[in-house]
C-alpha cells in the first residue's frame, strides 16, 4: 500500500487565488510564559486545499456539511491531461480518448485530473492555469459524477464569465475540490480520502486530501 499526500502545504506563504483571504499563521501562546505553546490561525474557507461547496455560487445553494463522507471517500479515478499547456482547457474529448488505466466516465465516479498545473507547483500563482471547460463540466455532470477534483486553486478559467465549471456541479449538489496537488500521482484507479474541515453552514473549506494505492 502506498498512500500520497495530494494537499497543499499551509504556511504564511502559502498561495490563495487572488481576492481571497490570505493565510496568516502566528505564536499565540508559548511557554514558559504560558503553560502550552499555542497558534494561532487566520485563513479563507477556500485556502489550500479545499471543497467547494452549492452556497459558493449560488445563495440557495447546499452549505458545508450536506455532502454525505461517502462522495469524498472511496473508489477514485486518475486522469492525467498534462500535455495541455498553461490557459488551456478540458475538454470532452480529452476524456473521450483516455487509456485503459481508468476507463470511461461511469455514474458514481469520482474524478480528478493532473495537469501541467501539478508540474508547475504552487509557489507563485500563475493567471494561465489549465482549467475545466463549461462544456466539459456540464457533460461530466450529466454522466453522473459524484465528485470532480482539479489540480489549481479554481477549477473555472480566471476572468471568465462563464461560471458552468462550477455550477454545472454545484447546482446539483456535486462536490469540487480544488488545489490538490498531483505532481506525483500517476494516471489510474485509486482509494480517495477527502475530509473537509467540519464547518456546517459555510461555502467551503480546507481539507487534507490523500490517495492511496493499494496495487
Amino acid at each position: 500500500m502506498k498512500i500520497y499526500d495530494i494537499s497543499i502545504e499551509l504556511n504564511n506563504d502559502t498561495i490563495v487565488y487572488p481576492g481571497n483571504a490570505s493565510v496568516n499563521i502566528s505564536e499565540y501562546a508559548k511557554i514558559p510564559e504560558s503553560s502550552s505553546n499555542l497558534s494561532k490561525i487566520e485563513m479563507g474557507s477556500h485556502t489550500g486545499t479545499h471543497i467547494d461547496a452549492p452556497f459558493h455560487v449560488s445563495n440557495e445553494g447546499e452549505k458545508l456539511g450536506k455532502f454525505p463522507l461517502n462522495y469524498m471517500v472511496g473508489d477514485c479515478k486518475v486522469f492525467d491531461f498534462s500535455y495541455l499547456k498553461p490557459g488551456e482547457s478540458i475538454n470532452i474529448e480529452d476524456f473521450e480518448k483516455t487509456s485503459d488505466l481508468v476507463g470511461g466516465i461511469l455514474n458514481g465516479d469520482r474524478i480528478l485530473v493532473k495537469t501541467s498545473n501539478s508540474e508547475r507547483g504552487f509557489n507563485q500563482f500563475y493567471e494561465d492555469f489549465v482549467y475545466l471547460s463549461g462544456d466539459c463540466a456540464e457533460w461530466l455532470a450529466s454522466k453522473g459524477i459524484v465528485f470532480f477534483g482539479i489540480d489549481y486553486l479554481s477549477v473555472k478559467q480566471k476572468g471568465s464569465k462563464d461560471n458552468r465549471s462550477h455550477t454545472a456541479f454545484l447546482d446539483k449538489n456535486i462536490p469540487i475540490a480544488e488545489g490538490i496537488n498531483l505532481k506525483n500521482v500517476l494516471e489510474g484507479v485509486y482509494q480517495l480520502v477527502f475530509l473537509p474541515l467540519k464547518i456546517n453552514n459555510i461555502d467551503g473549506a480546507p481539507a487534507r486530501a490523500i490517495l492511496i494505492d493499494n496495487k
